[in-house]
């Protein structure tokens, strides 16, 4: 029972084969309570999927681009937990012209930030109030080391994203707060499926010296769990890569 007594907040639980599903599941699985975002046409397709985890999670509405949704959340949070142990950020949009990047307006760009990379810091914060006993804020990355052939302005986001970690770990580590994220392989989800080219990822389990399966997110909602146990204590500004091993390799 790693997360035992632990009440957590989660995002981005929009399929079952969400990397955030499976996060919220082992949560639970291991004794946490857990506490699911959503907003606008996807909220009741969240509450059903909650419906599939060990015990039906509540969802609350949050869009990180609504003020108002972030500054009442610790209050709605209030609804469900006295406190927060945990944060998990599983937040990511880009319109599709930020995926051409030399032609990409900067409406587009300013969205991919905002959302992809701003909101780990509004969500931390905004959560803040339900933190006094210190805990955790774990997000999801592709490592951002490297231009993907697809990715653009995404992968722009995803180094802003972070690179916002590492400030959060500087701020929150008085607090006693952890600040981390995990680098996940390519994984077959909802959102990634609206990347352009993420077929061309099928190959990555051919450079990964442990292999890699797109289909399976298992693995990567496990370190995610795991940086929200106590295990991790003396943790901070760190990236996890749970890649197969990729990003070790000179390929």
């Amino acid at each position: 029972m790693l997360m035992d007594g632990k009440k957590l907040l989660i995002t981005g639980v929009l399929m079952d084969s969400s990397i955030a599903f499976h996060v919220a599941r082992l949560a639970q699985e291991q004794g946490a309570q857990v506490v699911l975002t959503s907003f606008g046409r996807t909220f009741k397709i969240t509450e059903a999927i909650s419906r599939r985890l060990p015990q039906p999670a509540p969802v609350i509405e949050l869009d990180v681009q609504d003020t108002e949704h972030l500054d009442t959340l610790a209050d709605r949070l209030g609804e469900h937990v006295d406190h927060l142990d945990g944060v998990l950020h599983s937040i990511g949009f880009a319109p599709k012209g930020a995926f051409d990047f030399m032609n990409a307006p900067w409406e587009d760009v300013a969205t991919a930030l905002q959302v992809s990379a701003f909101s780990l810091k509004a969500l931390a914060a905004a959560a803040l109030p339900r933190m006094s006993e210190g805990g955790s804020v774990v997000g999801l990355t592709l490592d951002a080391s490297y231009a993907w052939p697809m990715y653009d302005w995404m992968g722009v986001a995803k180094a802003a994203f972070e690179s916002t970690s590492r400030y959060l770990a500087r701020d929150l580590g008085p607090k006693g707060i952890r600040a981390n994220l995990v680098s996940a392989g390519p994984i077959a989800t909802t959102a990634a499926k609206s990347i352009p080219g993420f077929e061309k990822f099928s190959t990555w389990g051919e450079h990964a010296p442990l292999g890699w399966d797109v289909k399976d997110p298992v693995p990567a909602a496990q370190a995610c769990v795991a940086l929200m146990s106590d295990w991790f204590p003396a943790t901070t500004g760190e990236i996890v890569h749970v890649d197969g091993g990729y990003h070790a390799m000179g390929f």
